[in-house]
């Protein structure tokens, strides 16, 4: 039977697809640590008490990088380059959502309403990486080598998502309502097209791997229009809802660091 678990078990049981599985997944956290530590470093001074959560927010991308590379390692297994149609966070970037490259590189200040734009555009993401997570933790909390680190990830990308309702609804109350849900709907409808693209080619890759037939392939991917076709109607409105997260200030003290995969 074809089911999440299944697929995932494959997957992380075979050497090659593991490899493009984690070297996948630290890539795109190591860019977001990068991201988020030039944001911390050119925030308005207006914001400026809002660059120890950008900070943090940084540090736990980091770490979440040196978790999958220290799953490799503990199999033996070096990274592979990341094809260039698998990088989520370069194909969101070509599509304008979050802030260009260029302007993190310079050394002007960011504006408000750049920090507002980082900000949507991490709420939409950051829903993505919670309930990928969720999934994993899910079927694997208990498993000897993933367990821990799934775990651990989950619970960062719970306060990281918790943060960024926050700090949206602090900026919305002063005054940057329509410029947020403006903002987020843009960055919904851009994401839920490239995590379908990014899918498509993560799993065309995984069946190159992994010697699917075309019936089995043909399904998983049809599986995949068919949430895009969801989300596209309606499911991409809960990456642009707000409200009061339970967990508060919950990027307010020091990153947690992982001795145990680093």
């Amino acid at each position: 039977m074809l089911s999440a678990k299944s697929l995932f078990q494959e997957i992380i049981d075979n050497d090659e697809s593991f490899r493009l599985f984690c070297s996948i997944a630290a890539s795109g956290e190591s860019q977001g640590g990068w991201e988020n530590g030039r944001i911390a470093a050119l925030v308005p001074p207006g914001e400026r008490d809002l660059a120890p959560r950008i900070t943090r927010h940084g540090a736990d991308e980091d770490k979440h990088g040196r978790i999958f590379n220290a799953l490799l390692k503990k199999r033996g297994l070096e990274p592979v380059p990341v094809p260039p149609e698998t990088d989520y966070t370069m194909l969101l970037e070509r599509r304008g959502i979050g802030l260009a490259h260029d302007k993190l590189k310079a050394d002007e200040p960011l504006t408000v309403q750049d920090i507002v734009t980082y900000l949507a555009h991490s709420r939409v993401t950051e829903q993505r990486a919670s309930e990928q997570m969720v999934l994993l933790r899910k079927h694997f909390a208990d498993h000897p080598d993933l367990g821990r680190a799934v775990k651990m990830i989950s619970h960062d990308e719970d306060n990281h998502l918790a943060y960024c309702h926050e700090e949206l609804l602090r900026f919305a109350r002063a005054g940057h309502g329509r410029a947020i849900q403006r903002t987020l709907r843009e960055s919904a409808l851009a994401e839920i097209r490239v995590y379908r693209d990014v899918s498509l080619a993560v799993m065309a890759h995984m069946g190159r791997i992994l010697g699917w037939s075309r019936p089995r392939a043909a399904v998983l991917a049809a599986g995949i229009h068919a949430l895009y076709a969801w989300e596209r109607f309606a499911g991409w409105r809960r990456m642009v809802s707000l409200k009061m997260p339970e967990r508060r200030d919950a990027l307010g003290g020091p990153a947690g660091t992982a001795p145990e995969f680093a």
